[in-house]
C-alpha cells in the first residue's frame, strides 16, 4: 500500500499587517477576542475588548510594532516564512504556513498546499508553540479544526503534540545558549509568557491537580499533558541539566500580564528587583517562543533592558530564539516525521 500523499503546514501567532493603527486595532480585536485568549462571557468580551482595551492599546501597539518592524513586514511572519523555506529544503512534502490571527490565514495555508499537491490526503499541522496553553497551542489547533471542518477539504489533517520535551527541541535549545553561556553573567532568567491561573484550571483533566498544591508540577498526573506551568517548568530543568547550569544560576518568570490572577513571578518586577539581590549581570532567554516576536524583540529586549538598567544592572542580553537555528528545523524535520501517517 502507497503511503499517503501529506502537506505541512507550519502554524504560528501573527501579526498585523502593518504599523498602522487601523491594522494593529483590527488584529488586536481578532486576537483578544478569541474566547480561549480572554475567556469571559461573550457580550462582557465585546465590552472589555472593543470598548476599553483595544481603543487604548492600539495606539501604543502601533508604536511598539515600528520599533521593530522590518524592510519585509513583521519580523514574527518573516521568520516563520524563512523557517518553511528551510524546512522545505529537508522534506519531500510541500510546506506552507498559517498564522492564528491576520495573514495568512490557515484557509490560505490549506489551499495553497492543495493547489501544490492537488491529490491531498493529509496536512500535519504543526503550532510553532512548545508548550500547551488554551491561548496558544490549544486555540491553533480548534481554530484549524473548524476552518477545515469549514471548508469541507478533501485532506484529513493531524497535529503535531507539543514538544517542551522532546530531546531534539531540548538540544536544539540548549546549542541555541551554549555560546552565551561562555560569557560572564550572574544569572539566567526563563521568561516565559503568562498566562491566567484559570487557564491552568481549566485544562487540568482530572479537576483536582493543577495549583491545589505548591509542588502539583512536580506530582506525576495526566493533567500534565495539558498542564502549561508544568511543561515550562520540565523544558527548563531538562535545558539546565543538559547544560549543566547551577540552580542558584537560574529561576523561572511570566512576562505580558494582562490583569489580575496570573502566573507569577513577574518578569517585569523580576527586572526591576534582581540588581537589587545582587544580579548584575543577566541573560535572559524567552522559551515559549520560537520565532522572535512582539513579545521578545521589544519587550525584552528593549523595554526589559530598560528597566533593569536603571535599577543598577550592568550588562543584560537577551538569547533569541531557535528562529532557523539547523538543529530547530532538524527538529521539526523528526516531529513531523513521527506523526502516524492515520
Amino acid at each position: 500500500m502507497s503511503e499517503k500523499k501529506r502537506g505541512i503546514v507550519l502554524m504560528n501567532l501573527g501579526s498585523p499587517d502593518s504599523t498602522a493603527t487601523v491594522d494593529v486595532r483590527r488584529y488586536l480585536n481578532e486576537f483578544l477576542m478569541d474566547e480561549r485568549v480572554i475567556d469571559i462571557p461573550y457580550l462582557a468580551r465585546v465590552l472589555l475588548i472593543k470598548g476599553i482595551i483595544v481603543p487604548f492599546r492600539a495606539p501604543k501597539s502601533a508604536e511598539a510594532y515600528k520599533e521593530i518592524w522590518t524592510d519585509k513586514g513583521s519580523p514574527l511572519v518573516e521568520t516563520t516564512r524563512q523557517l518553511q523555506q528551510a524546512l522545505q529544503r529537508l522534506v519531500d512534502m510541500p510546506v506552507e504556513i498559517a498564522m492564528r490571527y491576520g495573514n495568512p490565514s490557515a484557509k490560505e495555508g490549506f489551499d495553497k498546499l492543495l493547489k501544490r499537491l492537488p491529490d491531498l490526503q493529509e496536512v500535519i499541522a504543526v503550532p510553532l508553540y512548545p508548550h500547551y496553553a488554551m491561548s496558544s497551542y490549544e486555540t491553533a489547533v480548534e481554530h484549524a479544526k473548524e476552518i477545515h471542518a469549514k471548508n469541507n477539504y478533501p485532506f484529513s489533517l493531524e497535529f503535531v503534540k507539543p514538544y517542551y520535551n522532546n530531546p531534539g527541541y531540548i538540544h536544539a535549545l540548549a546549542e541555541r545558549m551554549r555560546p552565551f553561556m561562555a560569557r560572564e553573567f550572574d544569572h539566567i532568567l526563563f521568561s516565559y509568557h503568562g498566562v491566567p491561573q484559570r487557564h491552568i484550571r481549566k485544562s487540568d483533566v482530572t479537576g483536582c491537580h493543577c495549583l491545589r498544591t505548591p509542588d502539583c508540577c512536580d506530582v506525576a498526573s495526566p493533567a500534565h499533558d495539558f498542564c502549561y506551568r508544568h511543561q515550562c517548568f520540565t523544558t527548563v530543568k531538562l535545558v539546565t541539566e543538559k547544560l549543566g547550569i547551577p540552580k542558584n544560576k537560574f529561576s523561572i518568570s511570566f512576562q505580558s500580564r494582562l490583569g489580575k490572577g496570573w502566573l507569577q513571578p513577574f518578569t517585569d518586577k523580576r527586572l526591576e528587583d534582581m540588581p537589587k539581590e545582587g544580579i548584575k549581570k543577566l541573560l535572559i532567554i524567552c522559551p515559549a517562543f520560537v520565532s522572535d516576536c512582539l513579545e521578545t524583540l521589544e519587550e525584552i529586549a528593549m523595554r526589559g533592558k530598560e528597566s533593569f538598567m536603571e535599577a543598577g544592572g550592568e550588562t543584560y542580553e537577551m538569547i533569541p530564539c531557535l528562529n532557523v537555528e539547523p538543529l530547530w528545523v532538524e527538529t521539526l524535520k523528526e516531529l513531523v516525521k513521527q506523526t502516524p501517517d492515520k
